[in-house]
Parts: C-alpha cells; structure tokens; sequence
C-alpha cells in the first residue's frame, strides 16, 4: 500500500461515516411506528452499523500508520457526533411516540425508552467534551479519550441498532399487547446508556478542576 493512499485512506473512513449518517437518517425519515415501512427502518439500522464500523477504523488506521491529521482531529468527532447525536434525537422524536392505556385514560410514551431529557444529557456531554478538548489544545495539553468515553461509544454502537430492531420488530409499545421482553431490554440498554454516557463525562470535570489548578499556582 502505497504511503498517498495510508494519508488517504482514514479521512476517507471518516467522511464515509458522514455519508453513512445520511443514508441512516434518510432511511429512518420515512418509518412511522408501529408498521409503516418497517424494512426501510431495518435498513436504516444496517447503514448505522456500516457507520460504527468506519469509526472503529479510522483512527486506529491513522495511529498505527502515522499520518494523523489535523483534519481528522476535528472531523472525526464531529462525524461520531452527528450520528450518535442525530440518532439518540431520532429515536426520541414524533416517528416512535405511542399511546398507551391505562384504567385511568390513556398517556404518550416512547417505544424506543428514549426520552427528550436523555438527548439533553448526552448532548450536554458531547458539549463539555468539545470545550475541554478546545481548551486543552489551546494550552498545549494533550487530549486523549478515556476508557469510560471509549465504552461510551461501544456501548452506544451496539444499543442505538439494537432498541432500532426490537422497536420495528417485536413492537416495544402502543394499542395492542407490547412485547414485555423487547421493552425491557430497550430500558435498560437504553438507561445503562445514559449511565455510562454521565460516567464518561465526570473525568473532564475533574481535569478541568485540574487544569485550573495548575494555572492559579
């Protein structure tokens, strides 16, 4: 492999992720909960996967063959964030809102388990990492991700398609008889999500706490 093609290759990765996250949310436009254009929902979930297996390689590519780029640097976590951010705001959007009865009447949930207040956490941590990573650069602080933002990312590469598939397949909520299984699974993958995704995020607290230390002495 020649060395213009290893330049190449992860920036390509990532923009392809880009192009992925487009397909993804397209496909995932035209699905109405409970059964309108379901394939095209089980589509959307096969592109979200294809996207989560460029970002496992881009910048394991750039490391290992040294031509990381500042162009990657900044794209590479915008990538990850449009698509993780865009599906977390999918899933707790207006194509997976149900009815639900009850004796008492009847109230709106989310098929998914995915509420509104969970995109504020996770956006509100992809918020705190971007200012710290620009203030860490600023002062020539070098910025790595931990091991919890690492398993943030895994834990949502496999839980965004999986509460995707329960939810189109075994029908997690609505008029009829949910599948008690499939929603539960959805919960707790989804609740365990926005656990680590808090988790992930205290270390930048403290560095900041840190680093703030170290230019007051």
């Amino acid at each position: 492999m020649t060395d213009s093609i290893r330049r190449r290759l992860p920036n390509t990765l990532t923009m392809l992720r880009l192009v992925l996250a487009a397909a993804f949310f397209g496909t995932l436009n035209v699905y109405r909960y409970p059964d309108h254009n379901t394939l095209w929902a089980n589509i959307a979930v096969v592109f979200f996967v294809a996207a989560a297996i460029t970002d496992a390689f881009d910048g394991y590519l750039a490391r290992k063959w040294h031509v990381e780029s500042v162009f990657g640097r900044i794209m590479d976590p915008f990538c990850d964030k449009v698509l993780v951010l865009g599906a977390f705001i999918y899933l707790a959007g207006p194509r997976f809102i149900v009815r639900e009865w009850v004796e008492e009447g009847s109230f709106f949930t989310m098929a998914t388990g995915v509420y509104p207040w969970m995109v504020v956490i996770v956006l509100a941590r992809e918020l705190l990492v971007t200012g710290f990573r620009g203030e860490a650069e600023s002062m020539g602080v070098s910025f790595a991700s931990n091991w919890v933002g690492k398993a943030k990312m895994i834990l949502q590469s496999i839980a965004i398609p999986l509460v995707i598939l329960l939810t189109v397949n075994f029908k997690t909520g609505g008029d009829d008889t949910p599948n008690v299984v499939a929603r539960w699974i959805c919960y707790i993958v989804v609740y365990l999500m926005v656990i680590v995704t808090i988790l992930s995020g205290l270390p930048y607290v403290s560095r900041l706490r840190s680093m703030d230390a170290s230019k007051s002495e």
